[in-house]
Parts: structure tokens; C-alpha cells; sequence
């Protein structure tokens, strides 16, 4: 526990308590009455609605229109459902940053939409819920889809003998099992609405703000550093809040629920009411899933002789002090060195998990000291998902900039940051299967002479090492789009991907402004590439440690 407590103490705590500390002490004095002064102002109180409201907006549109995909992915069999289930992964694994740009050129200014039929929705708040159901959509089919296969149906089918109609016989039967599923993936996908930055900051525009894009307005346009540490006091109380909560549904469905092999579930569609929901979930994952992306495709190939692409390679554009074609080695070196970061320090932590003593409660129904020490870990492990990355990356300025930390100069700085967003994953991918072994085997091998090092090297290891693998790839990609913090530390010479999409999008011209879809195309390319990947490494069956669930910011695995 020692290194991953300590590693969070040096570079999540300290830079997030300094900047805190830094908007709310003057004088060495706490101005605690700023807090109150920061609420009762109209634009808080305009931002921390329209924040709440999108996110409820957001779930909302994002259930309804992906729970007739969950249902297809768990129970219809169809010609080409393994690809299709990856071609819906695929949003989700993509950085917000090219998910926006996606959005951009599809209902932006010139977009599709633009030039078909005059439309523009990048300036409203459609869009915004539009791009959050894109992202969300496999949140949903995962999460519930993932259950729903593992739901034995003769349950349901005795119902039906019983005299029930197919209605009545769903929401008797199947409907409270999902419950739980569906109470879980409404609050990730609120979580992920809530705290919205990269998708908000290029559709939303001057017009629409959410609290993590207030925070990075008020720290690095405005300089008002005591409104930003009570905007992000008031994410981590509402975050630290759904994270709960979320916590106890997952408990609640691992506790009640007895689930069967998801292979025997599935059939071949039948009637013309589940052809006709087939066809209907297709269409929608066409027009919602694909064709953004496609577009963002198309109209990066819209200058001759790929114009845009080439001119990446130009440094004298203005934007950068190198050429933005950089950005892309620059990206895959930072998320190669976040992503051996987060694995170290994800491993070290499940492996403490793994072994502290799971006590049960008492007799009195209160939790033990075990207990309580190993939910405070877990819970210190994901911390990092309920404060704003802005304020993360702006607290690394202002904090490591002193010896022995002084590393404001330093290429580690923002693989550092990036892996504090890929820890959580690699925690939650690793612990499901290092519980899963047998401690009988490693007594054995210990019995037989084994030092605590090989028992783990002969026993956990090869055991784990799929998990390890898909624990890798999902840290590479979600450090490889990171940009909440990376915006504020990364050097001009050396930008990151989405920081360099943002920064093209961000200045008037074609020229920007087609380099911007070139490069969102080279980062969507790259991450498709990692999801293939971890596509071939994960189990084909609904056991496992990512059977059911995508691997997500914050998300069950």
C-alpha cells in the first residue's frame, strides 16, 4: 500500500490541496466566507444548473436510445455481432477532444449537416446531448447488455407459461433483475455528462459552460483561483457522491444476482418485432456511431492530395514551434511512460487489495476495521476520478515547482498526470482476477519453498497476465487522450495530440481547421488500434474481468 498511498500523496493530494489552498488562504487566512460568496452568484448558480440539467438530459436520452442495443447484443444472434460490438466500444474509447471534432464536422459550421441542409447545432445545447450519447452509448450496452445475457431466460419463459403477457412477463421478471445494471450505468454515464470538458469546450462554445469548463475558464482566462477551488470543492462533494452510490448498486447486483453462461442465452432473431428491433438498432448505430467519425474522416481528406495531412508536417503554421506531425510521436512516447506509471502503481495497489484481509462485518452490522481500511484504499484509488483534471494539471504548476519537485521543466510531468487517470483502470481490471486465484495454490507453493516472490511470479502471474495486458492497453488509451490536465503542462515544443487539436480548433482558417481533423483522425485511428487489440485479449465468455463492462473512466470492468 506504502508506494501507491504515497505516490497519490505526492502528485494527486498535494498539487490539488495547493491550489485550493491557494484561491482560499490570504494572509494565512482561511477565507472560508468565499465559498458562500462564490454560490450565491447568478453565473455559479447559471453554471451548476446547466451542468446538472445536461447530465440528467444527457442519461436520459443515452438509456433510451441504447437500451434496445443492449437487448440486441444480449439476446439476438446475428451475422457479424462480435464486430459490431467493437464498432460500439469504439466511441467510448476515443478522447472527448476527437469526439467533439467528430461532432464539429458533422453539425458545425460547414459540416454535413451545414451543407445539406443549412443546419447548424454546434452552437446548441442538441449537439452537447448528442456527442454525450455517442460517447455513453456502449456504457449502457456493456453494462446492461453484459447482465442481461447473463440472465437465465426461462425464467421469464416460465412467466409466460404461467399466463403472463411478454410485457407483463419482462417487467415482473427480467425488469428488477436489470434494475441494478440499469441504476449503474445511469450513474457512470451521469458521472461522465457532469464532468464534461473536451466535448462542452468545442461544441458548447461562449454559450453553454459546465463545471469543469467554468474551472478551466476562471483558471486560465480569468486568474480567479479562489472561484476555481470552490468549483472543484463543489465536483469532488457531488462526484465522491455518485462514486458512492454507484459503489453500493454494484454491490447490491454482485450480492443477489445468479448469473448463466451468456453463450446459451443468445438466439437467432425471430418474429417481425425482433427483426424489426434488429434493423432499427443497426440504423441507429449507422447514423449515430458511424457516421460521425466517417465524416470527421471525409473531411479530412477534403484538401487535394491529402493537403491537410501534409501540411502537418509544416512548422511555420503559426500554432506550434514544431510541426503538429510531432504531436503524434510525442503522444505515444508520454502514453507509454503513463501507461508503465499506472501499471506499477495499479498493480502494487490491487495486489495490496488482493491481500488485505476481506473481514466480514461485525455481528452488530457495522463494518470492521479491515473492512473500513480496505474500502478508504479503494476509495483513495479512485479520488482521481472526482476532481477536476484542470485543476490537477494547473496544481502541478503551482506545486512542483521547487526542489526536490521542481519538475515544471521536466518531459515526466505530463506522463504523470496521465497516469493518475489510467491508475483507477488498471485497479479495476487487475483486482476481479487476482481475487479470483485460488490462495490455496499460493500456500502450496509456499509449503513446497517458495519466496513470496515466486509464489507470485509462478502462480499469479501467468494467471493475471491477460488482465495485465488489457489493463495496458485501456491505460495507453485513455492517457493518450487525456487533455483536462495535459492542457496546462504540456510544452509548447512538445504538444500532446488532443492538445494540438484543440489549439487548431481554437484559430480561425481552413487550413487550422482541416490540420485539426487530420490529426483527430490520426488519434481516432491509433486508439481503434488499441481497442482491436484488446478486442483479441478479452474473454469471449461472460466470466472474466471485462466479460460484461467496458473499461471506462470510472466505470465498473
Amino acid at each position: 500500500m506504502a508506494v501507491p498511498a504515497a505516490f497519490f500523496a505526492v502528485f494527486f493530494a498535494y498539487p490539488v490541496a495547493a491550489i485550493v489552498r491557494r484561491g482560499l488562504e490570504a494572509d494565512g487566512v482561511w477565507q472560508v466566507g468565499r465559498i458562500a460568496e462564490v454560490l450565491l452568484r447568478s453565473d455559479t448558480r447559471h453554471v451548476l444548473w446547466f451542468t446538472t440539467w445536461q447530465a440528467l438530459a444527457s442519461t436520459a436520452l443515452t438509456l433510451l436510445v441504447a437500451l434496445p442495443g443492449a437487448y440486441v447484443f444480449a439476446r439476438l444472434d446475428f451475422p457479424g455481432r462480435q464486430v459490431l460490438r467493437a464498432v460500439v466500444t469504439v466511441p467510448f474509447v476515443l478522447p472527448t477532444v476527437v469526439v467533439g471534432t467528430a461532432f464539429l464536422a458533422l453539425v458545425g459550421r460547414g459540416g454535413l449537416l451545414d451543407e445539406l441542409w443549412g443546419v447548424r447545432l454546434d452552437t446548441t445545447v442538441w449537439a452537447i446531448l448528442l456527442a454525450h450519447v455517442f460517447f455513453n452509448y456502449a456504457v449502457v450496452v456493456r453494462t446492461v447488455g453484459g447482465l442481461w445475457a447473463g440472465l437465465d431466460p426461462r425464467q421469464e419463459e416460465a412467466a409466460r407459461m404461467l399466463g403472463a403477457s411478454p410485457a407483463a412477463a419482462w417487467r415482473t421478471v427480467t425488469l428488477p433483475a436489470l434494475a441494478p445494471a440499469v441504476a449503474a450505468a445511469a450513474l457512470m454515464v451521469f458521472l461522465f455528462t457532469f464532468t464534461s470538458f473536451g466535448v462542452v469546450q468545442i461544441l458548447g462554445g461562449p454559450t453553454f459552460s459546465t463545471l469543469e469548463v467554468e474551472i478551466y475558464r476562471q483558471t486560465a482566462q480569468i486568474f480567479d483561483l479562489s472561484t476555481a477551488a470552490v468549483l472543484t470543492i463543489i465536483q469532488f462533494l457531488a462526484v465522491g457522491a455518485i462514486l458512492a452510490v454507484h459503489a453500493w448498486t454494484v454491490r447490491r447486483r454482485e450480492s443477489t444476482l445468479k448469473l448463466v453462461d451468456p453463450a446459451l442465452t443468445a438466439r437467432r432473431p425471430r418474429g417481425v418485432g425482433q427483426w424489426t428491433l434488429l434493423i432499427g438498432v443497426l440504423v441507429t448505430i449507422a447514423l449515430l456511431l458511424v457516421l460521425p467519425p466517417a465524416v470527421l474522416v471525409q473531411r479530412s481528406l477534403t484538401a487535394p492530395g491529402f493537403g491537410y495531412y501534409r501540411a502537418l508536417t509544416d512548422p511555420d503554421g503559426g500554432v506550434f514551434l514544431v510541426a503538429p506531425v510531432n504531436a503524434v510521436g510525442t503522444s505515444l512516447s508520454y502514453a507509454a511512460a503513463a501507461t508503465a506509471i499506472a501499471v506499477v502503481i495499479g498493480g502494487l495497489a490491487a495486489a495490496a487489495l488482493t491481500r488485505l484481509p476481506r473481514a466480514r462485518s461485525r455481528s452488530d452490522g457495522r463494518a470492521s476495521f479491515a473492512e473500513r481500511l480496505v474500502r478508504g484504499f479503494d476509495a483513495l484509488l479512485m479520488l482521481p476520478l472526482g476532481i477536476s483534471a484542470v485543476t490537477v494539471g494547473f496544481g502541478f504548476l503551482i506545486a512542483l515547482d521547487r526542489p526536490p519537485l521542481d519538475l515544471r521543466q521536466s518531459w515526466i510531468l505530463v506522463p504523470l498526470a496521465q497516469a493518475l487517470v489510467g491508475v483507477p483502470f488498471v485497479v479495476r481490471t487487475m483486482l476481479p482476477v487476482l481475487r479470483a486465484v485460488d490462495e490455496r495454490l499460493r500456500e502450496a507453493a509456499a509449503v513446497l519453498g517458495a519466496s513470496p516472490w515466486r509464489v507470485w511470479r509462478e502462480v499469479d502471474l501467468p494467471m493475471v497476465r491477460r488482465a495485465l495486458l488489457v489493463a495496458a492497453g485501456f491505460a495507453f488509451a485513455v492517457s493518450l487522450g487525456e487533455f483536462g490536465a495535459t492542457v496546462f503542462i504540456a510544452r509548447p515544443d512538445n504538444p500532446t495530440l488532443p492538445v494540438a487539436v484543440a489549439r487548431l480548433i481554437g484559430r480561425p482558417g481552413d487550413l487550422n481547421y482541416g490540420q485539426a481533423m487530420a490529426l483527430s483522425t490520426i488519434l481516432m485511428v491509433v486508439c481503434v488500434v488499441a481497442l482491436l487489440i484488446l478486442e483479441r485479449l478479452l474473454p469471449r465468455s461472460g466470466a472474466g474481468p471485462a466479460g460484461g463492462t467496458p473499461v471506462g473512466r470510472g466505470g465498473e470492468f
